[in-house]
């Protein structure tokens, strides 16, 4: 138990260090002790006083020393209040973390601008420290540089770290250039049920990578000098099984072609991360790509993700359910002009600025002003597609949409196993939604929210579904264990109270 409690401490430590930006240099300095000291307190190999806990807590500005800080966070909302102002919408999660993987392309410096702090990149950044990539936040903590070693060391891979993430997968593209044997763990993230990683391996294999799953695994072997002789042809049209493809052909040396790829945000920051790089890729936002690869990238780059469409959708999803009027600004409007689509059928009353282009130079923005709206259920049933279509991401927020719209609702989240009846987790904040399949929910509105407490769901967008619910009911409600939420949001709490929500994040004592 001892060495538990010990293991648990050094989590923390480390994760309060790497939130600081901070290397374990650096906090030995403060301390006036060693790197090696520290990286064995971060392994929960030392005995530590409290009093070096307290220390080290004061050196990192962080609870470190609370009693409740080991515990899961938890949200405490007083729900009923009506948002106003303005708010920025974020840079894009799934942008981020394909950006992260694709630095392992690059032998040369990688900044990214703005990166989103959310607990997904903290993932990927142990995983890359722990096979050898320095990173650091610079600029006050709002950009992350990352310097690759000449060779990674693949043994040491972190692997608890890399389970918490299904973005792990997408090493598999940048790492089948850089060596002919690797292991990497099995993808985690959320509890969406069981996903095969086949379709990825239909495109990888025409590269010569095989792979051989034991015991929670992937053993993946290169042959090398094979080549795609004829276009690849994506069995489905995923935004990760298409990063990874584009992955891999970035440093194959020729033109490979990519069918039924994806042309959603993430993929379309990918390609233009490629560009800056040095690979030609043609058909950006298309579902043809032709990428003309590079064997060998090293170069310093500087690149800006834009921001992130279902962060936009979450905040617009807000303003609908609190009855509120909300500007959301920067909001990428190619990727979310669908959703306002239906909504406007819905009967959304909203306006939205002239467009204006993001940092990297290529996505359009609008600000939009969401207004208090009469609505009314959408005669068609609300289901997701490959961009342009609906996103597959933004579906849940249409399950509290519907709620507070005259009528029923059917919502078919046919791309998950086990995400629509996360859903019905607003049944007890009193919302009327009737699971009719794994996949299917009629939703009954108008509802009359109500306070409630109950246990995050174990996937990212239910569970801000569930949130948003506690904003709009009366009285206070308590969402337990929101760690699922802070893997795709950052400080998604405070930067609703900006705006006017009371929610409070507390620990247990």
């Amino acid at each position: 138990m001892a060495d538990d409690y010990l293991v648990r401490i050094g989590k923390l430590i480390r994760d309060a260090r790497q939130h600081r930006g901070w290397t374990q240099t650096q906090l030995a300095e403060a301390l006036g002790t060693s790197q090696s000291a520290v990286n064995r307190i971060e392994r929960g190999n030392q005995n530590i006083s409290l009093e070096m806990i307290a220390r080290i807590g004061e050196a990192l500005d962080s609870e470190i020393v609370s009693l409740g800080y080991a515990g899961p966070m938890h949200l405490r909302v007083v729900g009923g209040r009506r948002l106003s102002g303005a708010i920025d919408v974020k840079t894009s999660k799934n942008a981020c973390v394909a950006l992260l993987c694709a630095s392992l392309l690059n032998k040369g410096r990688t900044v990214l601008r703005r990166v989103a702090r959310i607990e997904e990149v903290y993932r990927l950044l142990e995983v890359l420290n722990s096979i050898g990539v320095r990173t650091r936040w610079i600029n006050d903590g709002v950009d992350l540089e990352l310097i690759p070693p000449a060779v990674l060391d693949m043994d040491a891979i972190d692997a608890e770290a890399a389970v918490r993430t299904r973005s792990i997968i997408m090493f598999l593209g940048p790492l089948l250039h850089r060596m002919d044997h690797f292991r990497l763990p099995y993808a985690g993230g959320c509890d969406l049920g069981t996903r095969t990683i086949e379709p990825h391996m239909i495109a990888l294999r025409r590269f010569g990578l095989d792979i051989t799953a034991t015991e929670g695994i992937y053993h993946a072997k290169v042959e090398p000098g094979v080549s795609p002789g004829r276009p690849i042809v994506l069995t489905e049209r995923g935004d990760t099984v298409t990063e990874n493809a584009l992955l891999a052909a970035a440093r194959h040396d020729g033109v490979t072609v990519i069918r039924n790829a994806s042309s959603n945000y993430m993929v379309q920051d990918l390609c233009f991360f490629l560009e800056a790089l040095g690979v030609k890729v043609e058909g950006i936002g298309t579902t043809t790509l032709t990428v003309h690869g590079v064997p060998v990238i090293d170069v310093d780059v500087d690149y800006s993700p834009s921001e992130d469409p279902v962060e936009a959708m979450s905040l617009l999803a807000a303003a609908v359910v609190t009855e509120s009027e909300l500007t959301i600004r920067r909001v990428p409007i190619e990727f979310m002009e669908i959703e306002l689509a239906v909504l406007e059928e819905m009967g959304l009353d909203h306006d939205r600025s002239a467009e204006y282009v993001a940092d990297n130079g290529r996505t359009r923005l609008v600000d939009l002003t969401v207004r208090p709206s009469k609505l009314e259920a959408p005669i068609d049933k609300i289901h997701p597609m490959p961009f342009p279509g609906l996103n597959i991401d933004n579906v849940p927020f249409f399950a509290a949409i519907a709620a507070v719209a005259q009528g029923q609702t059917l919502i078919h989240d046919w791309v998950y196993d086990n995400r629509a009846i996360y859903l019905t987790d607003l049944n007890r904040l009193g919302g009327r939604l009737q699971l009719l399949d794994p996949h299917r929910v009629l939703v009954e509105g108008p509802t009359r929210w109500r306070a409630a407490e109950m246990m995050c769901p174990p996937a990212l967008r239910p569970a801000v579904v569930v949130l948003l619910a506690m904003m709009a009911a009366e009285g206070t409600s308590v969402l337990r264990n929101v760690y699922v939420i802070n893997r795709g949001y950052e400080e998604l709490a405070e930067r609703l109270n900006s705006v006017g929500a009371q929610i409070e994040i507390f620990r247990d004592i």
